[in-house]
């Protein structure tokens, strides 16, 4: 390690020492939980500070889902696994295609339940994942590094650059100068947290900032594409018991109709909500609702609307 590398870890707002927890070793549970406690609720605060620069990532990610594009998170540690878990869920609740959003961990799979600290150094390693996945002009990468200065991701996000892909940077320290390597992403997000309550442990605010982020950022996107009524996620797959008694739900919720009546729409839709939705609300077939979603881009308030028969 140079004595530069040294300077520029130290310098990180994420690697330093918090005043109020140089006794915390002789702190009781009650009090270390209330100090954690007091310091995750500076979080909402720093995310809500930069939702400016979080709706420029939803636009290129917007941008990227009408394209046939991909939104493509990369990261080493907690902030690869952080990208996992949300792609991992946009499936089930949004009914996405499991290849619409990925995440890639420095070290690969196994590096997600086994930490593998040194591979966040490899520069090339970022492109090479990229590259592996073929990554193209219509995808969006979003680059997740809390120090704003990780090797891996940084060799990502050129390597995006270079390809077209449009870029965005999630980091948890003030943002870099204007001249720097990482100011060359198209959004920069970066919420200031401020030091960890242990020192530069970044799974604890940082952690729970870039969390917070990448929710926004799919729910977002997801919401905007017509996957969300009435604040209910229509475009579900009923994968497990749960998730068949919430599209039962949802159905009898979104058209005011019982639990039977609700199980007859679903089978004859196929099992699709949304399909239900409408021809419950505006007493179609299968194939004409289907036919109103198509022609109202999968939205099921445009296409009630559209009908004619269920104004809102």
């Amino acid at each position: 390690m140079s004595d530069r590398i040294f300077k520029e870890i130290a310098s990180l707002t994420t690697e330093g020492i918090h005043p109020d927890s140089v006794d915390l070793d002789t702190f009781d549970t009650r009090q270390i939980l209330e100090f954690i406690s007091a310091e995750d609720e500076k979080v909402a605060q720093a995310v809500r500070s930069v939702l400016p620069d979080i709706e420029k990532a939803v636009a290129k990610t917007l941008q990227s889902f009408h394209s046939g594009g991909r939104l493509i998170y990369i990261g080493a540690g907690t902030s690869g696994r952080l990208g996992i878990i949300d792609a991992a869920e946009c499936p089930p609740t949004f009914g996405s295609d499991p290849e619409q959003v990925v995440g890639i961990i420095a070290g690969g799979r196994d590096t997600v339940f086994l930490s593998r600290e040194g591979i966040e150094d490899q520069h090339e390693t970022g492109a090479k994942d990229l590259a592996d996945v073929k990554l193209t002009a219509k995808d969006t990468v979003v680059g997740i590094a809390s120090s704003s200065r990780t090797p891996y991701v940084l060799g990502a996000l050129e390597y995006a650059r270079k390809t077209g892909a449009s870029t965005v940077f999630l980091i948890c320290n003030p943002k870099p100068a204007d001249d720097s390597e990482t100011a060359t992403a198209d959004v920069v997000i970066a919420p200031v947290v401020g030091p960890e309550v242990v020192m530069g442990s970044t799974r604890l605010k940082a952690g729970t900032a870039t969390k917070m982020i990448l929710n926004m950022i799919t729910t977002a996107a997801f919401i905007r594409s017509g996957k969300i009524y009435q604040g209910m996620m229509v475009d579900l797959k009923a994968w497990s018991q749960k998730l068949q008694a919430r599209s039962r739900r949802i159905l009898m919720l979104a058209a005011g109709i019982d639990y039977d009546r609700a199980g007859e729409y679903l089978n004859t839709a196929g099992s699709s909500v949304k399909t239900a939705i409408v021809m419950a609300l505006c007493n179609l077939e299968k194939e004409a609702a289907e036919n109103l979603l198509d022609r109202s881009d999968g939205f099921v308030r445009k296409a009630v609307y559209n009908s004619g028969k269920h104004p809102e």
